[in-house]
């Protein structure tokens, strides 16, 4: 049977992914088209593009999945070396920080959907379960976030002395608390909020209200706020 591959150089210059960009605009290209870019070339008698599809496939064409794969987990992927691998992973993550306003653009912090903004990059996608504050001013600006444990795929453990001990370095007048749940459930576990419970009385004795617990998954969020969960 006569071999169907065409290299990318052969194709009309309209299909090929980097000339369809220049002419016609970032959007105008699918997310394949977008990642045989990045990989620049293809492997054996597969083109970049041809790649790059069989790589989204894998992950059932979900970038947030893709986002969260290592290097080696890449790389299981036939034809995507260490190399492309670790492309592909750093052009993801520039793209996550993108989308992080610097602080001089921060906008104050008013609901929970606001709060959801400031951490869902830094959470959503992980596969495995962190814990995190955000720190704020007078004016309800975000003036830092620190992660303040990391743990498996079901729990971490939470220190309530390294959350004030982080508020009372960074001079926070407020606090919000943060953490994901892999498993995309939104559903607060007794442990979550027990520790929500200790937590908002140790800020009432430091003078450092705590303003709202979310649960992050990579779909959306829990708040304890909106749903009167706060002691």
């Amino acid at each position: 049977m006569e071999n169907s591959f065409t290299p990318i150089k052969a194709w009309a210059e309209n299909d090929r992914p980097r000339e369809k960009l220049k002419n016609l605009g970032r959007k105008s290209l699918s997310d394949a088209e977008l990642m045989a870019i990045l990989i620049a070339t293809g492997s054996g008698k597969e083109s970049a593009l041809d790649l790059s599809r069989k790589l989204l496939r894998s992950v059932d064409n979900d970038l947030g999945k893709l986002g969260r794969m290592t290097i080696g987990e890449l790389q299981k992927t036939k034809g995507i070396g260490q190399v492309k691998a670790i492309t592909i992973i750093a052009a993801l993550e520039l793209g996550q920080r993108r989308k992080e306003l610097p602080k001089e653009q921060r906008k104050p912090v008013t609901n929970s959907a606001d709060a959801y903004e400031l951490i869902r990059h830094h959470l959503a996608d992980l596969p495995h379960e962190e814990f995190h504050v955000l720190h704020f001013n007078r004016a309800n600006i975000c003036i830092a976030q620190t992660k303040i444990s990391s743990g498996g795929i079901t729990g971490t453990v939470v220190d309530s002395r390294l959350i004030f001990k982080s508020a009372i370095d960074h001079h926070s007048t407020s606090i919000i608390l943060c953490h994901n749940h892999p498993s995309g459930n939104l559903k607060p576990s007794n442990e979550d909020i027990h520790l929500t419970r200790k937590i908002v009385e140790g800020g009432k004795i430091m003078d450092i209200p705590v303003m709202d617990h979310l649960i992050v998954t990579e779909r959306g969020y829990y708040s304890f706020s909106d749903e009167g969960m706060m002691p």
